[in-house]
């Protein structure tokens, strides 16, 4: 009930502030679009990621990242959208917590307010695209992502939630369903995919009409090292599969983003990886619904993640990630965002500060009146 009385009081601000403007998400497949794309883990990464991504004619390319809830340095993610736009990079920002604080293998579950401080943070900011690419968590049919079991019912309400307090903010909010792990199998506080839909659906009726796309961690299981011609629920093409059960559940032909993906180099090896990926892009990935594919992972230091990596410890390029340069990309133009100057951004910037004091008041409730204007009053 307070989370319906939270999405009835945003609604109303949205329409008092929007002044009749009329704003919307558009199919990124309905303009030219470099599908190519790269995961990476910090802003620091962008150039590195657009020498990858917009090599070989192409233009536009994604780039997946990560934001934790605690992380909303406006500087930082601003300065980050500011490079994207320099640099051709279309943003698919995808929201995260934190490890959990008593269980450092778990990921926190989100809350009502996560979503709030989220929306506020990420609606302040200057977006080089009209559409704002959201993922709404990560790997949601893990019990090590949802604080130790996985909850699809939770998740549901969470993601219409998530839809409805974005859009009222900016409806060039383009809302993406969270990538599952496509080996999970269903016990043991894990879900398969499969099932986690069905029963996101129950929980939430027709919450894949609510949403703008899906993401999909398409990758080649099991062991991360199946072949690209693989057509399994749990291979690089189990996105065809996913989607045909969202089919049933959905009157909408969803965009999909496969925005994990990658083969365990330390078992192929990194030039057997590249001769894959591009096996697959010609393959299984040339599918038309298919808006990005943003391979996990540009770089990683030492640790479990190392094995997908296309850039060396060294920094150098490994053969995947020069097969994937090579290959001929196209010319991206998505719609674009006006560029302006965001408040608090800039160093030793001063900001201005509202003054309540000493107003005057009369019998129709001025000073009322403006200070509600001033509150729902958009960034």
């Amino acid at each position: 009930m307070k989370r319906l009385f939270c999405i009835l009081i945003v609604t109303i601000a949205l329409l008092l502030a929007s002044s009749g403007k009329s704003q919307a998400v558009y199919n990124p497949l309905s303009v030219p679009n470099n599908r190519i794309g790269v995961h990476i883990l910090f802003p620091s990464e962008l150039q590195k990621a657009r020498d990858l991504i917009n090599s070989s004619n192409g233009d536009w390319g994604y780039v997946t990242i990560p934001i934790q809830a605690g992380d909303k340095d406006i500087k930082k993610w601003q300065g980050f959208m500011d490079e994207a736009r320099q640099l051709h990079i279309i943003p698919i920002v995808r929201l995260a917590t934190e490890g959990d604080y008593f269980n450092k293998a778990t990921w926190r579950k989100p809350m009502d307010a996560d979503i709030v401080d989220f929306a506020n943070f990420l609606n302040s900011l200057n977006w080089p695209t009209k559409n704002r690419y959201i993922i709404v968590f990560n790997e949601v049919n893990r019990s090590d992502e949802w604080e130790g079991e996985a909850n699809p019912a939770e998740y549901a309400q969470i993601l219409s939630y998530t839809t409805t307090l974005f859009k009222t903010k900016n409806q060039d909010f383009f809302i993406i369903s969270s990538g599952m792990d496509n080996a999970a199998a269903t016990g043991k506080g894990s879900y398969s995919q499969y099932d986690y839909f069905e029963e996101m659906n129950k929980a939430v009726p027709g919450i894949f009409n609510q949403i703008d796309g899906y993401s999909s961690h398409s990758y080649p299981n099991p062991a991360f090292t199946s072949l690209p011609s693989d057509d399994t629920r749990m291979s690089v093409n189990s996105f065809t599969h996913e989607l045909a059960l969202i089919g049933t559940m959905t009157n909408k032909q969803l965009p999909v983003f496969i925005t994990e993906t990658g083969w365990d180099q330390s078992i192929i090896g990194d030039k057997k990886t590249g001769e894959y990926l591009i096996e697959t892009l010609n393959g299984a990935w040339k599918n038309e619904n298919i808006v990005a594919i943003t391979p996990f992972l540009l770089h990683s230091g030492p640790g479990p993640f190392e094995k997908f990596t296309f850039i060396k410890a060294d920094g150098s390029k490994n053969e995947a990630f020069k097969a994937f340069e090579s290959f001929s990309k196209t010319k991206g133009a998505p719609h674009l965002n006006p560029a302006r100057k965001v408040l608090g951004s800039t160093k030793n910037e001063i900001l201005p500060k509202k003054d309540f004091s000493d107003h005057s008041h009369d019998e129709n409730g001025e000073e009322l009146k403006f200070f509600v204007k001033w509150l729902i009053l958009p960034l």
